[in-house]
């Protein structure tokens, strides 16, 4: 299984969001560059990035990410308000391994489709749910389409991985729910990514032994230190 320590940039700190609330933000480094090193020395080989400002539509924060990419070599999976193809394209051209998109992929699904073709295993689709309906825009607005009907939507459009994240469990370290887990994977079979509520090691070792996920995100549980580095680093493989 793959492990994905997270960073997520607001305004040039590494945070993380509770919730998906934008108001209640802890900044847990000054430096995401550092953070990123940090993992690499720790062994892990996979990043996962979100640029929050650019999922808000404000500045984003593309020097530091590119920054990161430059000094770790690490395979990054980056998402944030990447929502065409000439945004897809620049990262991928700068060294992205896996580009998510969450809010193109509900708007505009003949472009995401494309993207699939052009970038063979590159694209990655954020599912971002809230009360079983998906959210986009930085997970500020509520769509009508439920979990079951996009991964309909998807279904032959190549995309290399699906990122499911319960939005009322991140950053709440309230624990995973392998039901609900186990109910995703059922409804497709692009390899997923689970994120959102981990609480502790026991949590990664049940996705890990479930065989149902690719992979799991990890953030608060990482940098409140609920989480040994170098335990988590042997689950990774």
């Amino acid at each position: 299984m793959i492990i994905f320590p997270a960073i997520d940039i607001k305004e040039g700190n590494c945070v993380r969001l509770y919730k998906g609330n934008f108001s209640k933000t802890t900044i847990f480094s000054s430096s995401p560059v550092l953070q990123a090193l940090k993992f690499k020395k720790a062994g892990f080989k996979n990043l996962h990035i979100v640029d929050l400002d650019a999922a808000l539509g404000k500045k984003n924060n593309k020097k530091i990410i590119l920054e990161i990419i430059k000094k770790t070599k690490l395979k990054i999976q980056l998402g944030g308000g990447i929502r065409n193809l000439k945004d897809i394209s620049f990262w991928i051209k700068n060294g992205v391994d896996k580009v998510v998109v969450g809010t193109m992929a509900i708007k505009k699904q003949a472009e995401l489709k494309r993207a699939c073709s052009l970038y063979p295993d590159r694209i990655a689709v954020a599912i971002d749910v809230r009360n079983n309906f998906i959210a986009i825009n930085g997970w500020i607005k509520q769509t009508k389409v439920s979990l079951s009907q996009f991964i309909k939507q998807i279904k032959g459009f190549y995309v290399s991985r699906i990122i499911y994240t319960d939005i009322d469990k991140d950053g709440t370290k309230s624990g995973i729910s392998m039901k609900e887990i186990i109910k995703v994977s059922k409804m497709t079979d692009i390899p997923i990514v689970i994120s959102g509520g981990v609480s502790g090691i026991n949590d990664v070792k049940k996705i890990s032994k479930s065989k149902v996920a690719e992979g799991v995100i990890i953030g608060k549980s990482i940098y409140d230190n609920s989480i040994n580095l170098k335990q988590l680093k042997k689950l990774d493989y």
